[in-house]
Parts: structure tokens; sequence; C-alpha cells
């Protein structure tokens, strides 16, 4: 025997025994690799959908708000469902009429409230083509227009019917909607044009356009100088509109607001208010001076804000749902007084300046959309009508002359 030989088969058969171990265990690692890769994927999966059920369930069912020391919450008013996914937008209160518009449908329902028993409210539905936004209704005429932005037309209806009257093409997007009672003209905001639209209520036509800077939102009106005054969410700025002259007479920066959307008025304090759809901000305008004078932290996704002047308190929500009460100490000073979180998507509201409760439309997945009810708490402080009265806030609104 060659020992030399020998010794080279002993290593060659040496090296091939180690070649399949290291074969064999990097199979078994590659086999317990996998298992755990389909371990890790099965746990990713189901908690995945634990998590979409979770959301689903969140998405679905309303819940009840927050607790609230300055606001209670009274209850649902319920529409009638439209489809799986039901997304609100502009709210209008007429009197005792509640108007409230559906993005996704494009029906417009009318709730006739009780301000003493919300159970006693009526609700009737108008259905309608094309995306419903906002809603204009003309004093002691039984006249409305109602704003479609997918059909790109201004529908005049019957407030009290509902019955359509007519339709008036406009340019494209129509969204927020005005009366303007000293021109006697409905003004319309067109976003994706840059343009407002000027209708004249009585012959149903249009009569002219205002070109605009940037993308306008929501309006409001000035009752002392007669000027309307339209923010332009893409500028981040805030233009000034005299209507008659169906020209731009002036415009300001809202910094640090960022995509101003939602706005109200406090005509008699010279006030503007703006929510931030960009940034989660509340800026305050100087309607004298011309310039932002304070600015606060609300809700996420900004989209409406509601002033009532009796008792001072400002309403913001965004598409987080949650919505900010504000006191107005004077016409420069402003406290967050609570957040109260609804439900998510409930993005616009307004506010009953008679009785004082705000309305929330929420948005609805597989459920009915719905409204709901809230008012200021009588035993807050803030809720005073004056700091001097010993009467709170319910009582004191009974008197309709508000220097008694």
């Amino acid at each position: 025997m060659n020992p030399k030989r020998h010794f080279e088969e002993a290593l060659e058969m040496f090296a091939e025994y180690t070649a399949a171990a290291s074969t064999t265990a990097h199979a078994s690692r590659n086999r317990l690799a996998m298992t755990n890769i389909r371990k890790m994927f099965l746990t990713f999966a189901i908690t995945l959908m634990g998590l979409a059920v979770v959301a689903l369930v969140y998405l679905v069912y309303p819940g009840t708000p927050s607790k609230s020391k300055v606001m209670t919450f009274e209850g649902f008013i319920e529409l009638p469902r439209g489809g799986l996914l039901t997304v609100l937008d502009y709210l209008t209160v007429n009197d005792q009429t509640l108007f409230v518009t559906s993005e996704s449908s494009g029906a417009l329902f009318k709730i006739a409230f009780d301000r003493s028993d919300l159970k006693a409210s009526t609700v009737s539905e108008m259905p309608g083509a094309g995306a419903a936004h906002g809603v204009a209704v003309l004093p002691d005429v039984n006249v409305a227009f109602i704003t479609r932005s997918e059909a790109n037309t201004v529908d005049v209806f019957d407030p009290k019917s509902l019955h359509q009257l007519a339709s008036i093409p406009v340019a494209d997007d129509p969204d927020a909607i005005l009366y303007i009672p000293s021109t006697n003209l409905i003004y319309v905001a067109h976003g994706d044009p840059n343009m407002a639209t000027l209708i004249d209520p009585q012959r149903r036509t249009t009569v002219g356009t205002i070109q605009l800077s940037g993308k306008p939102e929501f309006s409001a009106m000035d009752s002392e100088s007669g000027l309307l005054f339209q923010n332009l969410k893409d500028t981040n700025e805030v233009a000034a509109i005299d209507v008659g002259k169906r020209s731009v007479v002036g415009q300001w920066p809202l910094a640090p607001c960022v995509g101003p959307s939602g706005m109200a008025i406090d005509s008699k304090k010279r006030r503007l208010f703006a929510v931030c759809s960009g940034n989660a901000k509340l800026v305050v305008f100087d309607l004298e001076k011309r310039r932002v004078i304070t600015a606060l932290g609300i809700g996420g996704g900004p989209d409406s804000v509601s002033f009532d002047p009796r008792v001072h308190r400002l309403y913001t929500i965004g598409k987080t749902g949650e919505m900010t009460v504000i006191q107005q100490d004077d016409p420069d000073n402003y406290r967050v007084l609570d957040k109260i979180h609804t439900h998510y998507g409930a993005h616009t509201l307004t506010v009953d300046p008679v009785s004082h409760k705000v309305f929330v439309a929420y948005a609805s997945l597989l459920a009915h959309p719905r409204i709901a009810v809230f008012s200021p708490t009588p035993t807050a402080p803030e809720v005073n009508v004056a700091p001097s009265s010993s009467r709170m806030f319910m009582t004191t609104l009974d008197d309709p002359d508000p220097h008694h």
C-alpha cells in the first residue's frame, strides 16, 4: 500500500464529508429561515388584518364625542344613507332649518330642527347630480341656490318643497356661494379656474365674473365696509373684493397660515378668522390694520370655522374630527378652551346664532350619515353673555335686545 496515496484518499473523503455536511447544514438553515420568514409574513398579515378591522370599525361606528367641560353633546340627527361612503360638505342655517350638502352623492338634506327638542327634528332630501357644496338662501323670497362641482352648475330650488326650479351653467369647480344683499347678487367661488361668478337671482343668469390671483376657498361678507373677503388657498392670502365694481381692491398675506380654507368674520370688532389646512392653525386678521395679529394651534386638517358673536366663541373642525373651542376675550386675545374628539372625516360645522347650538357633519362608511349637535355648557363661566350678568347664557339669550 502506498502511504501517500492512502493519505490523499483520506483527505478527499474528509473533504467530501465536510462538503456534504456543510450542504446539509446550509439546507437546514435555509429551511429554518424560510419557516421563520413564513411566520413573520403570517404575523404581519394577521396584524395588518387586525388593524384594518379596527380601522373599519372606527370608521363605521360613530361613537360618542369626548367629554368636555365647556360643551354638552346633545345627540345625533340621522340622515338618509345614499351609498357605502357619504362625505358631507357645507352646513347652512336659515332660521330653524339646517341645509346639509353631500359631496359624495350630490344630495341636499333639509333638517327642520326644534331648538328645544332635537327628537322632533324632521329630515327631507333633494337628490341631485354632481357633487353638492354650498347653499345660499335668499331672505324673504322662497328661492335658494346650490353649487355642484361635477356638473358645473348652480341649481335654483324651492327651499320649502325642495323642488328644483332652474339650473345655471357656470365655470368649472363651483364651491362656496354667498348672497350679497347690497348688490342683490349671488357670488360663487370657483377653485380650479381661480375666479368668481356673479349671478342675478331674479333673472337666474350669470352677469359677470371676477378673476382672482389664487385658488378661492371660503368667502365672508363684511357688513361694515361692504367688501367681500375671499381666501386664496394656494397663495396663503386674503383678497378684498368690491362686488359692485367687479374688482379686487386689496390683497394681503395670511402668514403664518398655510392653505387657508374655512373663514368667518366679526364685522363689528373688525376681525377675520381663517383656518389653515396646511399647518393646523387659526389666524386672526385685523381688517383695519390689514395684518394677522395672532395664531392658535387647532385640530388637524381644518376645513371649517364658525363664529358666535353673542358668546364670543369660535369653533373649528377638520379632517381629523377634532373640534376646537376658542374663546374671544377681546378683539386681540383668544384662548383655546377645549379640543373635542368627534369622528374622523367630520370636517365641517356651523353654529345657530339663536340657540347657539353647534352642528357638526359626520362622514360615514357603511352607516347612516349624521349631524352631531352640541351646545355650550351653561355652568361654564365662559358662556356668560356679559361678565356682570348673574344669568347664564341659556337664560340671557331669551332677551332679543343685545343691549339688555
